[in-house]
């Protein structure tokens, strides 16, 4: 008798991740050439849902992304990786489309690399921004900040929620809350007692990466970037809003490398909610 046919792999069942799939979720990366980064995996499963495919042998997963929710009014899918031997399969199609299916009437936002961008076009989901990615040693400057930032202390935390709001138009206290742990550094910018800014620096591969980027102006956001800067030795990398062309010029001036871009796209919705004037950088960049 012939075994039974094993199914064609675009009709392998999707099923939820948890942190047990970590070291599974950072091969996936590692694969596609990316940085393994278990420590962004891990906020992301732990704020996030993940959806996978199994290898039908057991080895490890086929695809993976996760969906970060903030509520009705926003979901954000991130970290869509199919295998490189799987790849043009039609499988990240159909994890989107279960993704899709899962969320519901949930607008989403996503950042798509130049590969992705035509699956999410067809998929139906809209251009509504960019982001540039710099990386490189960080030259400081000389003199002293023109903005008063200093390190983050754990009563901060509910200031950088209340500047965040408005920033980004949705509630992130579940994300805000874990930076503390997730990041190396947290720092934020004060004036006459007030919260202006908020950054935090976290570990990648070899770089340092900053993010999320809030500021009152493009100059706390200068003084949130170096403050951290002078904190690392490790080279630094940032995916900062394309709209902010005085931040990226000043930190192509200090030594930063222009490197990949990534379009910023929602289905569902016209554009991202909040203020997009003081939102700098990301949380973290997790395309597809």
């Amino acid at each position: 008798m012939h075994s039974p046919s094993p199914l064609p792999l675009v009709d392998l069942p999707v099923r939820r991740l948890t942190r047990g799939d970590l070291v599974a979720c950072a091969d996936l990366s590692e694969d596609r050439g990316w940085p393994r980064d278990e420590h962004r995996w891990g906020l992301l499963l732990s704020a996030g849902t993940g959806y996978g495919i199994a290898e039908p042998d057991g080895t490890g997963l086929v695809a993976a992304c996760v969906v970060t929710s903030y509520g009705p009014r926003l979901a954000a899918v991130g970290m869509l990786l199919v295998a490189a031997r799987h790849a043009r399969q039609g499988i990240a199609r159909r994890l989107m489309r279960h993704v899709m299916e899962e969320t519901g009437s949930t607008p989403l936002a996503l950042y798509a690399t130049p590969e992705g961008q035509r699956l999410y076009e067809e998929l139906g989901f809209a251009q509504v921004g960019r982001t540039e990615r710099v990386l490189g040693r960080f030259r400081a400057e000389d003199g002293p900040a023109a903005v008063t930032t200093r390190p983050a202390a754990a009563d901060d935390l509910q200031a950088m929620v209340r500047l965040d709001l408005p920033v980004f138009g949705i509630d992130r206290t579940h994300l805000i809350a874990r930076l503390p742990a997730f990041s190396d550094r947290l720092r934020v910018a004060e004036e006459d007692g007030e919260l202006t800014g908020y950054a935090a620096l976290w570990p990648s591969g070899d770089a340092h990466v900053v993010g999320p980027l809030i500021a009152r102006d493009t100059a706390t956001a200068k003084a949130l970037v170096a403050a951290l800067a002078a904190t690392t030795d490790r080279p630094l990398r940032a995916d900062i809003d394309a709209r902010h062309e005085e931040l990226l010029g000043w930190l192509v001036e200090r030594g930063l490398e222009p490197g990949s871009r990534t379009t910023v796209m929602t289905y569902g919705v016209a554009d991202l909610p909040g203020d997009a004037t003081r939102r700098f950088a990301p949380l973290t960049i997790a395309t597809g």
